[in-house]
């Protein structure tokens, strides 16, 4: 079985998908983490050098490459299903299980709100009010792409150790 996470950038799916894999005894993979170590490149430093359009190429054929590894856990970028034939992927692959991780955009904007620098999307975003606006705009357009997940977990009001155990009941 492969879990693949999904959810808007700061939905915890790093975080989940890392707790979730310990649990299940599985190997744990984050998308964008292995992006950086195959184009020995951060994720931000090649949307600045080598532009979108190169960076979401590079996810495709990264997520081509993983999700057919048994017992994996899974984190996509915020993006990931949104581009391409990713969705298409994820969910007509055998042995997949998709999660959405939904997340509001009030909780959203104070979690990502101090870490604008570390992602390029929202790196020109100075307040909050500015980067709920974005969030709201971004999420109308991905949510149609998140909702084709088989599972959804609402994650406001939650702990990590909730959400986890909320996943769990849902697969078993």
């Amino acid at each position: 079985m492969v879990i693949v996470l999904m959810g808007y950038m700061g939905s915890g799916k790093s975080i989940i998908s890392n707790k979730l894999s310990q649990i299940l005894n599985f190997e744990h993979l984050d998308l964008d983490n292995y992006i950086e170590i195959k184009e020995d490149m951060s994720v931000s430093d090649i949307f600045k050098s080598k532009g979108e359009i190169y960076f979401r190429k590079k996810e495709n054929e990264y997520l081509n490459e993983v999700i057919t590894k048994e017992n994996t856990v899974i984190a996509l970028g915020g993006g990931t299903p949104c581009y391409g034939s990713n969705m298409n992927l994820i969910l007509q692959s055998d042995n997949v299980i998709s999660i959405y991780l939904k997340t509001s955009i009030k909780n959203l904007a104070n979690r990502l709100i101090t870490e604008t620098s570390k992602r390029p999307l929202i790196s020109h975003i100075e307040t909050i009010d500015e980067l709920s606006e974005y969030i709201g705009k971004h999420l109308f357009e991905r949510s149609f792409y998140y909702n084709q997940s088989k599972i959804l977990i609402n994650t406001d009001e939650k702990s990590i150790d909730d959400i986890v155990e909320a996943i769990l009941f849902q697969l078993l």
